[in-house]
């Protein structure tokens, strides 16, 4: 099943603020295996098929460093058409010396890294979701370790020739100041429902019957400010609608919670309690 598509709601677009665009985008396309699509002097768009945009990087005037202990982004997750993508880009980060992290979750293998600016990345391919386990409403994960033996043995010997076509943007991962508040808006303003929770600390939310299409954590304290407009970091992220009466009635929710919206003509941007934004846009 096409988690990322129609009827579903799903994030499909993710923009940064970075400190050196030249470094980034050497980052992004010698490391991860992104196209550059468009490019100005201080931003670019970056794609896997040529044509669909999945992340945009900018630099912004008088930008400063990443801060810590704030709200915004844990990771950004890019999720592979395949168990042997998976396998490549393994073999590819080997062959770089990258350093990167792994975990089983049961629903997927996952790898993760950071780019220059400390902007958590996180690149996965999803097990069958005839296979992944559900209780009460609840899809198992685990944090478990990965088998690269079994992955690498399965995965064949195809040369990595950069991202594949049908990459898409699988999910994201966001701090936030406030799990009962982010909750809310999620969920009664946006319209997800929340398939997992990891103690009080953590949940993780989706539509369809996705494992997650965005994670909210407390990891940063809660409580935690929202980091300074021209920090690198997280921007906006890009949330697609079914239709255009699916954002309407998404705007009359978040505006019965009293959220922050931004409305000029066919352009729509909402904030989360935390601060973090969000481009409501219309498939």
């Amino acid at each position: 099943m096409n988690f990322h598509q129609k009827p579903n709601k799903f994030v499909s677009r993710v923009h940064l603020k970075v400190q050196h665009l030249e470094r980034s985008l050497a980052f992004y396309q010698e490391v991860i295996g992104f196209k550059v699509l468009n490019r100005t002097a201080k931003a670019a768009d970056l794609t896997a098929d040529g044509r669909t945009v999945l992340l945009t990087v900018e630099q912004p005037d008088n930008v400063i460093p990443k801060q810590g202990r704030t709200t915004g982004l844990y990771h950004f997750a890019l999720l592979l058409p395949s168990r042997q993508d998976l396998a490549g880009i393994v073999r590819h980060f080997a062959a770089l010396n990258q350093r990167f992290g792994s975990s089983d979750h049961l629903v997927s293998e996952a790898l993760y890294l950071s780019d220059p600016d400390g902007n958590g990345i996180e690149v996965y391919a999803d097990r069958d979701d005839a296979d992944w386990s559900w209780n009460g409403g609840q899809v198992e994960m685990a944090v478990d370790p990965l088998d690269f033996e079994n992955l690498l043995a399965d995965g064949g010997q195809t040369e990595w020739q950069g991202l594949p076509p049908g990459t898409v943007m699988g999910h994201i991962h966001l701090h936030v100041s406030d799990l009962r508040a982010a909750e809310q808006f999620y969920t009664q303003g946006l319209g997800f429902e929340v398939v997992s929770r990891y103690g009080a600390q953590a949940l993780f939310i989706s539509a369809g019957r996705y494992h997650h299409h965005i994670g909210l954590n407390i990891w940063n304290g809660e409580g935690a400010p929202k980091p300074p407009n021209n920090s690198a970091g997280l921007s906006f992220y890009t949330l697609v609608l079914p239709d255009k009466e699916a954002r309407e009635r998404v705007i009359a929710k978040l505006q019965q919670l009293g959220a922050d919206l931004e409305i000029e003509e066919d352009s729509v941007f909402a904030a989360d309690p935390s601060g973090n934004r969000i481009l409501l846009s219309i498939s």
